[in-house]
């Protein structure tokens, strides 16, 4: 993989590597730990339709919260300035390539001055924001409520935590000019193609998608391909709605060519 940095570079061998000894949770702006912690989170208990009948007659008042996490959101972030959302796994090993490409990453998005925008956790999400971070880039993290706590990593210098999904998928695209999707899980995927739908169905408009790492993504557009639109599920052109490259230069470039005006590409 070229444009990643050193491979022989070992990343988090560190004392911020470590994991913490106290069980640690974030409700929203609200943090537990110890035995404060639970499994249950806001989502669930918004959606879940089993259980006592008296959270039906609260649901309205989930608007209110709702809404606080919109203008919590749109407060913090109205100011940022041409930004990118990077995904990837939580999973990523700090001492692998894919880590070292979300850090190299980073900082060519942060040298380019975008301010780079993560999930707020481990793995790539870390790599992305360290990469920002280290290059005197603005790095954001949004963060989101589970059962398991994953934590703002420390790379993080403007973090938000939410307990809905919808709003923090939101924020992901409303105050974001492209995507970079790093090799990554059901999440990275649930973002992935999410933004390619509104692409698709023209509800943001030139807004470019990269996969970094066509030996992870190879597999995923074959099936795009060869069955979704071979069967006729969707259309030829949906293949001109992301970018598959192996360059960080290709990267910078694709993202650069989507903010000219029309006639000048």
């Amino acid at each position: 993989m070229t444009g990643t940095g050193d491979e022989n570079t070992t990343y988090g061998s560190d004392e911020h590597t470590e994991k913490k000894s106290v069980p640690e949770k974030r409700k929203g702006p609200v943090l537990l730990r110890r035995d404060q912690v639970g499994t249950g989170t806001t989502d669930q208990r918004l959606l879940d339709t089993t259980g006592p009948t008296d959270w039906l007659h609260t649901d309205p008042w989930r608007v209110w919260r709702i809404t606080s996490e919109f203008v919590e959101g749109f407060g913090a972030l109205a100011e940022l300035p041409a930004a990118i959302s990077v995904f990837g796994s939580a999973r990523t090993p700090v001492d692998s390539p894919e880590y070292a490409a979300g850090v190299a990453i980073g900082r060519a998005l942060a040298e380019a001055g975008y301010a780079v925008i993560t999930g707020g956790g481990p793995g790539a999400m870390e790599a992305a924001n360290r990469g920002a971070s280290e290059a005197g880039g603005l790095s954001v993290g949004l963060g989101i409520e589970l059962p398991f706590e994953q934590g703002l990593n420390e790379f993080v210098d403007l973090g938000l935590n939410f307990r809905y999904f919808f709003v923090r998928k939101t924020m992901f695209v409303k105050y974001a000019q492209g995507f970079v999707v790093l090799p990554g899980g059901l999440g990275t995927l649930d973002e992935l193609f999410e933004a390619l739908t509104l692409v698709q169905t023209k509800k943001v408009t030139r807004f470019p998608v990269v996969l970094f790492g066509s030996a992870y993504w190879g597999g995923l557009v074959d099936w795009l391909r060869d069955t979704l639109i071979a069967q006729g599920k969707a259309n030829p052109r949906d293949l001109e709605l992301f970018h598959v490259t192996d360059e960080i230069d290709d990267v910078l470039k694709i993202l650069e060519e989507s903010r000219r005006p029309a006639e000048e590409v």
